[in-house]
């Protein structure tokens, strides 16, 4: 089981924007999606969430194409949390996160349950009768989180599922970016897929299990942090000089200027 893209291309008014991608997502597995401005990081999201068609190539979930699938049974299976929202009604947080129960039937006590734990797990509980719209730019990306992690809570019987992440920690302080790398690490350990696109290298080295490093929509380098953590292929994507070291905690690679 798994999400893969397979020579995946996207043309998006004549110019290539993804070329001949190919990535695979295991369940229980991190990958950290990395690279410049422009790379094509959140257009890949976007693809394999099916949320955009490709110009060339298949996105396969779990054996079957993506564009086979029912989208009640795509939304129960695949959570997405995106960099920016546009919610615009006046709902409590805790009304937002309900959203990512939506596709499933487990029944409103259970859904509601769901609810205050993810709430909960993202250090947001305060937040839950605070309409949405009045809260900061942090405290909107933390209810996302939530409601991307609610929508893909395990309820028995469990089934496959993935989460898709685009710069989940771009507004978080040092303490809610901790906390979101122990979060995601606990659902790949529940068996949950993730993909998360990271601008900070460092961050990802130590959060992911693979990463997938791009310039100009294609992928220079894929594998284990150790493999692409490399100073002369962050030169060539970057253009900057780097000092690769073990980091003293974990012994990640970690990237200094």
């Amino acid at each position: 089981m798994s999400l893969s893209a397979i020579d995946m291309s996207l043309e998006l008014g004549g110019t290539a924007v993804l070329k001949n991608i190919d990535v695979v997502i295991e369940l229980g597995e991190i990958v950290a999606i990395v690279g410049p401005n422009g790379a094509g990081k959140s257009s890949l999201l976007r693809l394999l969430s099916g949320t955009w068609q490709a110009s060339r190539g298949r996105v396969v979930l779990n054996d079957r194409e993506l564009a086979q699938w029912p989208i009640r049974d795509i939304a129960q299976t695949l959570a997405v949390m995106s960099q920016h929202s546009n919610l615009t009604f006046a709902f409590t947080s805790e009304e937002v996160v309900m959203l990512g129960r939506t596709p499933h039937a487990a029944g409103r006590k259970t859904d509601i349950d769901i609810t205050a734990q993810a709430l909960a797990r993202v250090d947001a509980s305060h937040l839950a009768r605070r309409l949405y719209t009045a809260l900061s730019g942090g405290e909107k990306q933390r209810v996302h989180f939530a409601r991307s992690l609610a929508q893909v809570w395990m309820v028995p019987p469990a089934r496959p599922r993935y989460l898709l992440l685009d710069e989940p920690t771009a507004s978080f302080d040092l303490a809610h970016q901790q906390m979101t790398l122990a979060v995601l690490r606990e659902f790949a350990e529940d068996g949950v897929g993730v993909l998360v696109v990271l601008h900070d290298l460092n961050l990802a080295a130590q959060l992911a299990d693979a990463m997938v490093l791009m310039k100009d929509g294609r992928i220079v380098t894929s594998g284990e942090p150790q493999a692409v953590m490399r100073a002369d292929v962050i030169d060539e994507v970057f253009g900057v000089d780097v000092t690769i070291v073990a980091h003293p905690r974990d012994g990640t690679p970690l990237a200094i200027l």
